[in-house]
């Protein structure tokens, strides 16, 4: 279990370090064996991990060949090392043995359509520094969690929900139609919370 958060401007505001820092701190239960954050002028990405694959070189937020998309990555994907050395053949090279970082290769060989040939639970943000593009994924079980909303001009997005209530400008409205499905069926709708304004990613597509 491990836990990422993060941030995406819209009007060009750099996003604030201070605000992915809390996110983090909220889910160090998630991660205790690290905690590693990427930042520019618009995007800030955050990870607390709990090592178990590559221990020794797996520290994250990981990058590609040139620094110019980052990932931050909670689960397992069990084909890495097909991928790996399909990446590498095709002239990729990787700097960890970890199972993260196929995902950046692949999105730089493959774009978003890669999330397809993943096998595995995972839950990842994905950030194209030169696109300006964000790519959020989820398993296709959804074994593995993933919050999204708008705060003050900017994607918020985290493991948790109330990593992103550590954020002051954030909505605090209960969404009473998530809340009566709670009391009904025990869980709430499959893309909702119970906060309103904030979203569950979906599983990815079968």
């Amino acid at each position: 279990m491990c836990g990422i958060a993060g941030m995406v401007s819209f009007d060009g505001n750099p996003a604030p370090i201070e605000g992915l820092h809390r996110m983090c701190a909220a889910t160090s239960h998630r991660g205790p064996d690290d905690y590693g954050f990427y930042a520019d002028d618009h995007a800030v990405l955050g990870m607390r991990r709990l090592s178990i694959i590559d221990r020794a070189t797996g520290h994250q937020p990981i990058h590609n060949e040139d620094g110019t998309v980052w990932v931050v990555f909670n689960g397992e994907i069990y084909n890495y090392r097909q991928l790996a050395k399909e990446l590498k053949l095709a002239g990729h090279t990787f700097y960890t043995d970890s199972d993260t970082e196929v995902l950046v290769h692949l999105y730089e060989e493959h774009g978003p359509a890669g999330v397809a040939r993943l096998r595995g639970m995972f839950a990842f943000a994905l950030w194209d520094l030169k696109n300006r593009q964000l790519l959020l994924a989820r398993d296709r079980f959804g074994i593995k969690p993933l919050y999204y909303g708008t705060v003050d001009g900017r994607l918020v997005f985290a493991s948790e929900l109330k990593a992103l209530l550590q954020l002051p400008e954030g909505e605090r409205r209960l969404n009473w139609s998530a809340v009566g499905h709670l009391f009904s069926w025990l869980c709430t709708p499959s893309k909702e919370s119970i906060i309103e304004g904030i979203h569950r990613l979906g599983p990815a597509p079968i």
